[in-house]
């Protein structure tokens, strides 16, 4: 198997994630400068920064049409236009609406992105190092965060017009991963599917040349399969187990608060008592942290399995939401030199980046076969990013309301239920093929 050309256009695709990380964190720097400036209450306030988000539901849901008629490639390359015209314009422009439209196209850019990169690694990827390569991915994304982190942290108090640079210098990995997005080939699945055989069979000769020709007929074997049973539909009876899977798994992940501290975690830290540079500062910390045990994770998912991530990682975010809970109904914020939330939410952030923050991407790119894995993966993708947007919208009022206590236990109950979930439910995937899992989670 030639690995360096798989690791080479999985690495590129993947660059897809830090552009979705950094789009997403970003705007953490930016939010309380734009709220200023426009003199925006909560609820539009609330709703300047989840615009992002509703584009990304929109981007998620439909990026499974693209992905399916012009290729998983050419989709990536219309997601590197739209990351690279959103930076740009949400800098430059000075009228309320306008950003709200940049920020919205950005929003596409990072749902389409959750449902095509992951997608596209998935189809070129072998069985044994599947969860590595995908879970690439995610490592893109926390390093799109950790690094939007820094440069908010870096430009700070540059000039009045900070925030806009913090925005704007994503214009350059975009332009990068346009580029090198000539350089890969499209997917070998996706080019059988749509019955160019023999361009799928060379990129699978490019992979691995000793299993190609069987891999390619296993493959036609399962898609015709497939469309005899059902054809194309998730509606399909035999798709229950896997959509109910993903849709699971999307909002749970979603329910654990993740978004919304991302999106407010300098917020939340000068609430608990750091002064504005220290939170930024903090917020970085936890983009770190984030990296770190991301990077942990994808060295163990194919060794140890998807289920026991979850199953440790879904104990740890009980715990310490709570935690965090008991610190605002205590008000025990000045603990530990006014570090004991902050300490917990990097506490959290580890045990999210081992188990959800590495899975999700992996996990719904595996369980539905050839014929509706985009379909199935745009499903997985809008159901999380509904669920983000309403979070990241809601956090704000919702906290102001219910207070901290409150808000942050709520989160900690809905982690109790998805250990539930792992433990009744979720099916190991590990070291399987995607014509094999057709058999494993599809009623036949």
């Amino acid at each position: 198997m030639k690995n360096n050309n798989v690791f080479f256009w999985s690495l590129v695709v993947a660059l897809g994630g830090f552009l979705f990380g950094f789009d997403t964190a970003v705007i953490s720097g930016a939010e309380q400068a734009i709220q200023k400036l426009w003199g925006l209450d909560s609820v539009k306030h609330g709703f300047t920064i989840s615009v992002a988000l509703i584009g990304t539901v929109f981007g998620a849901m439909f990026g499974g049409i693209p992905s399916d008629k012009l290729g998983r490639r050419q989709t990536l390359i219309w997601i590197a236009v739209l990351y690279f015209v959103s930076a740009l314009g949400a800098a430059v422009t000075s009228n309320w609406v306008l950003f709200m439209v940049f920020r919205f196209l950005g929003g596409l850019g990072v749902g389409a992105s959750s449902v095509t990169a992951p997608l596209y690694i998935s189809e070129i990827a072998p069985a044994a190092k599947r969860g590595q390569m995908v879970a690439m991915f995610q490592f893109n994304i926390v390093f799109g965060i950790l690094i939007a982190y820094l440069s908010n942290y870096l430009l700070a108090g540059t000039g009045q017009n900070d925030w806009r640079w913090m925005l704007g210098v994503q214009a350059v990995p975009a332009a990068a991963f346009f580029g090198l997005l000539f350089l890969v080939p499209e997917s070998p699945r996706w080019l059988i599917g749509q019955g160019r055989v023999e361009e799928g069979r060379a990129v699978l000769h490019r992979i691995d040349s000793t299993s190609a020709d069987e891999l390619v007929t296993t493959i036609l074997t399962t898609n015709t399969d497939d469309q005899t049973k059902g054809g194309a539909s998730l509606l399909a009876p035999q798709y229950r187990m896997p959509v109910l899977l993903a849709v699971l798994f999307a909002v749970f992940n979603q329910v654990s608060g993740i978004n919304a501290i991302i999106y407010y975690a300098p917020r939340i830290f000068k609430e608990t008592g750091l002064g504005a540079e220290s939170a930024l500062l903090s917020s970085a910390g936890l983009g770190l942290i984030n990296l770190i045990f991301t990077l942990l994770a994808r060295q163990i998912i194919d060794h140890f399995g998807r289920r026991k991530l979850m199953f440790v990682g879904s104990v740890g975010l009980i715990i310490t939401l709570a935690l965090v809970s008991w610190a605002y109904a205590t008000h025990s914020f000045q603990a530990f030199g006014g570090m004991l939330v902050p300490g917990l939410l990097f506490v959290y952030i580890a045990f999210f980046a081992f188990s959800q923050g590495a899975v999700i991407w992996v996990f719904i790119s595996e369980i539905f076969p050839n014929s509706v894995r985009a379909k199935g993966q745009a499903l997985g993708s809008s159901t999380h990013w509904v669920m983000a947007a309403l979070i990241s919208f809601a956090f704000v009022p919702l906290s102001e309301k219910m207070g901290g206590a409150l808000t942050f236990g709520l989160f900690s109950a809905m982690m109790v239920l998805q250990l539930l979930f792992v433990w009744r439910l979720m099916p190991e995937t590990k070291g399987t093929s995607l014509e094999q899992m057709d058999k494993t989670l599809v009623l036949h």
